[in-house]
């Protein structure tokens, strides 16, 4: 209550972290006019005086007000645009090694220019990261414009460049390069045998664009070297044909982590069609000598029953190219390891290339911590704030728009399948169409794009498809995308970096309607202005009709994707209009959607070609979302070595043994743990959107009899007509703490305590010592997870937190079950053993702060409720006075009340009113 109204009168802490740097701003501004006298060879001189500066012993931030100045002048001077306010804070948040959340249009390409020329300026070089090979090009070539005429170098590292060319670009003071080409060079520099063969200088500065597809979706695999091997182009084709002939019920699939194994029967019946086809030695397919013809079954299984044409990879001039989950892009070069490639390849009848050794490779993570400094830019970071600080510990900024966002953001519309969904899609995008109105539409794969178009194409709706087909023209297509009814179908966020302006962009019209003329020349001027003359006409036509109708058909696992996607319409303070259209076949409500409860109702209530529209609908898919990006954020943080885990882990439990010693009481840790426990426990027998007949009551009785030692009158509570899960937890938990504070009331306080540290101590010594057996097991055997085409490093982290998470939990609920069920009738306190000093870590296994509820939630399919932080002081430990309007503030909102009700503060004397 109060915190809304705090935020209300003072504003956000990302409000006041913007309003501070605006004496800075200011500053900038005070320089402006004195800069705008000087002539072109005098502005560029300020890059000299600027040098000379740093070389008797200024900051970079003591010089940053007048060269945010001096590049704003030049901007404006050589590409004709002014820096606005609100970009220069974005050039300050760049600086400081922060991301810039900067909403699309905002001008990220040209903020960049602010922090790059400043920290050029000492002549150790900046790296600008972009997600593709144009990008890099484009805005190198553009930004050159600017540090030219400041006296900077600039150099561009695409592929297929010799290391001389290298060597030069990187040797520049700004090199715009992509992420790949970064991670690669390093890699290859750290392959050669001599110094003078390496081409990147020592680290210094990165910004890196569209920040977090590339720390954050693309840091999910590492970058790998390799070499060939042996050609067995013939086993794959044999080991395919076998795999053809099996039929579903010889496998067991899961899609959520695209893996797939064999039936007992499937075994037998491989057994018999390898054995036919002489590539079986002896009779048993898991004998040690038919190891590599396992591999490549399995290989084989997953090439054909979970990797899809058009929508995992296409064929292209007779090769396999990989496509981009994320973007929709072709990824040209890249090849699945450990041989799936080949069994694609073989899958498809093409050529089978060698199947390739890694010789070195490298995550994301680890080759930009390498930079002493990091700034990102991006128009989707919010989300992700809390992973971008853990992992590589830098803050998210959002930087307001300079105009007001007036896009509608309106609800998700549900259909019962794909094809009334793509119908209503059709007729919608029709009528805009119509209208003038231009519509982007956004689809998840190549297969869904043309599956829309035919509909489009039934209703004679004149469109262009946006997909890795079509990489090439990308940004030709998405730049016109603005234009009067224009449809553009684009897969998820290709295009990204490219401007939608509406009623279309002068240059790029000039490119593709008149290639024959040459910029700068008098015919080109000539027709340039008319081309601009009819853009401003356009643009007044599609404003009228309601600025660019940014359409999904699907939700994305990751709901930044789909901001990033709505953020494509209502750039620089226009009009714009965005949903989403959902079905129950759309993957991440199949896969890990609400359960079949929720789909049977749909199904049977809906009529063909009805669609619904519910807030509650629309939490259900953005918890779906949650859960998979806790999954996804899980696995990406997981990348470290095999002892690193371990002693991750351990710093973790040893400053949580020093916690419970050190602590004057651990009642709020045991009540916490306790209140976890029945969360989890109710929360298993009572499941969300449930009604009470659905509940599992004889299950929850015997579990809150095992573990807790109550019997509380169930049966009774479910004769009330307003129970409902939460009100039952309330009730089991009120009951928990009482029947505790009895049992404590009956000892001395510091008698108490002591138990209560000794039960914690003892609990957590027994799980760590199991956990860390189970680890040197699983270390011993992981390395087979490689046989199911997965890293093995990485498998070892993610079952590793998972174990860790499981003992977690298990301590949780032996601590609880123990101090439920045990008589205490101690005379004196144990005495506890001195405990050395230990390394400190952000990480709380025990409140279940990180991802421990998202990761929860994700294995027991809901998301469990956020407990009250440990720090808050009970109100039955303090003195409240007997008024409750003294209460206020004092007392935490899921406490319960201090009248002695046993319902929580904020339902009883806490309740919100009027």
């Amino acid at each position: 209550m109060f915190g809304g109204l705090a935020k209300s009168l003072f504003g956000s802490s990302n409000d006041r972290y913007v309003k501070s740097l605006n004496p800075i701003i200011n500053k900038i501004a005070s320089f402006e006019p004195t800069l705008q006298t000087l002539s072109d060879a005098d502005l560029a001189a300020q890059t000299v005086k600027f040098r000379a500066q740093l070389a008797e012993g200024a900051k970079l931030d003591d010089l940053l007000p007048e060269a945010f100045a001096t590049v704003r002048e030049a901007a404006r001077r050589v590409l004709g645009q002014r820096h606005y306010d609100v970009q220069m804070v974005g050039g300050i948040v760049l600086h400081r090694g922060e991301i810039a959340e900067m909403r699309t249009g905002e001008g990220k390409t040209l903020v960049a220019t602010l922090a790059c020329y400043l920290n050029a300026l000492p002549g150790k070089g900046v790296h600008v990261v972009t997600v593709n090979d144009y990008l890099a090009s484009r805005d190198a070539t553009w930004m050159a414009q600017v540090y030219g005429f400041l006296g900077l170098t600039t150099g561009i590292i695409v592929p297929n460049l010799t290391d001389e060319q290298r060597r030069a670009a990187y040797e520049s003071d700004i090199t715009y390069a992509t992420n790949n080409e970064l991670g690669f060079d390093y890699l290859r520099d750290n392959m050669k045998y001599e110094r003078t063969g390496m081409v990147q200088r020592p680290f210094n500065f990165a910004i890196i664009d569209e920040v977090d597809s590339i720390l954050i979706d693309e840091a999910r695999t590492p970058l790998i070297i390799s070499g060939p091997t042996d050609d067995k182009s013939g086993l794959y084709k044999l080991v395919d044909a076998v795999v053809k002939q099996f039929a579903p019920e010889d496998y067991e699939k899961d899609e959520k982590q695209k893996s797939i194994i064999l039936t007992e029967d499937g075994t037998e019946r491989a057994e018999r069609m390898l054995e036919a086809a002489g590539l079986l030695e002896g009779d048993n397919l898991y004998d040690f000598e038919n190891t590599q013809v396992v591999h490549h079954l399995n290989q084989a299984l997953r090439a054909n029953m979970m990797f899809k044409a058009d929508t995992d990879y296409i064929v292209k001039d007779g090769k396999v190219v990989i496509i981009d989950e994320f973007t929709g892009r072709m990824m040209d070069g890249r090849r699945w390891s450990d041989g799936l490639h080949q069994a694609v390849e073989a899958k498809e009848g093409v050529n089978i290339e060698p199947e390739n050794q890694t010789m070195a490779s490298i995550t994301f993570q680890n080759y930009f911590r390498m930079y002493p400094k990091i700034g990102g830019m991006t128009g989707t970071a919010a989300t992700e704030a809390a992973e971008f600080y853990d992992i590589y510990k830098i803050n998210v900024v959002s930087i307001p728009t300079n105009v007001p966002v007036q896009r509608i953001d309106e609800q998700d519309e549900f259909y019962k399948d794909t094809q009334d969904k793509f119908r209503a899609i059709a007729k919608k995008i029709a009528e805009h169409a119509a209208l003038g109105q231009p519509v982007l539409v956004g689809t998840v794969s190549i297969e869904k794009s043309e599956l829309l178009s035919e509909f489009l194409t039934q209703e004679n709706v004149p469109h262009k498809v946006l997909n890795a087909r079509y990489h090439e023209m990308e940004a030709h297509i998405v730049a016109q995308a603005g234009r009067k009814s224009a449809v553009t179908i684009a897969t998820n966020m290709a295009g990204r970096g490219t401007d939608i302006q509406l009623g279309g962009n002068l240059d790029f019209r000039m490119s593709d309607e008149h290639a024959d003329l040459d910029p700068g020349t008098p015919d080109y001027e000539a027709v340039a202005e008319r081309v601009k003359a009819e853009i401003v006409v356009e643009k007044a036509e599609v404003l009228a009709a309601g600025g660019l109708f940014v359409l999904g058909t699907e939700r994305h696992e990751s709901r930044r994707i789909d901001n990033q996607l709505r953020g494509r319409s209502g750039r620089q303070g226009d009009p714009g209009l965005s949903r989403f259209y959902l079905s129950l076949d759309d993957d991440l409500l199949r896969i890990f959607g609400p359960d079949t409860l929720f789909a049977r109702m749909m199904r049977s209530n809906m009529d063909d070609g009805e669609a619904i529209g519910s807030k509650w609908l629309s939490k259900a898919i953005e918890t779906a979302q949650k859960k998979v990006e806790a999954r996804n954020y899980d696995i990406r943080k997981q990348v470290v070595e095999y002892d690193d885990v371990m002693n991750d882990q351990r710093k973790v439990i040893y400053e949580q043994r020093a916690d419970i010693m050190d602590a004057e009481t651990v009642g709020d840790m045991v009540s916490d743990m306790r209140a976890e426990t029945v969360n989890t426990i109710v929360g298993d027998a009572c499941p969300p959107n449930s009604y009470p007949e659905q509940w599992n009551v004889e299950g929850m009785k015997a579990q809150l009899a095992d573990v807790l030692n109550l019997y509380p009158p169930i049966d009774d509570w479910l004769q009330e007509e307003a129970i409902d899960p939460e009100l039952v937890t309330e009730r089991v938990q009120a009951e928990a703490d009482a029947a505790i504070a009895a049992k404590a009331a009956d000892l001395e306080p510091e008698t108490w305590v002591q138990i209560e540290k000794s039960i914690l101590l003892q609990h957590l010594d027994h799980h760590w010592k199991e956990h860390l057996s189970t680890l040197d097991a699983l270390r011993q055997v992981v390395h087979l997870r490689a046989y199911a085409q997965k890293t093995p490093l990485n498998e070892y982290k993610q079952e590793a937190f998972s174990l860790f998470e499981r003992m977690l939990d298990n301590i949780r609920e032996d601590v609880t079950k123990t101090v439920a069920h045990a008589d205490f009738q101690f005379q004196a306190a144990p005495e506890l053993p001195p405990l050395p000093d230990f390394i400190t870590t952000h990480f709380d296994p025990f409140t279940g702060e990180d991802d421990s509820n998202d990761i929860d939630a994700g294995s027991r399919g809901y998301v469990t409720t956020q407990l009250p932080p440990l720090q808050m002081v009970r109100p039955e430990a303090q003195d409240m006075g007997e008024d409750p309007a003294e209460w206020e503030g004092r007392v935490n909102r899921n406490a319960p009340c201090p009248c002695g009700s046993g319902r929580k503060y904020k339902h009883c004397h806490g309740a919100v009113t009027g």
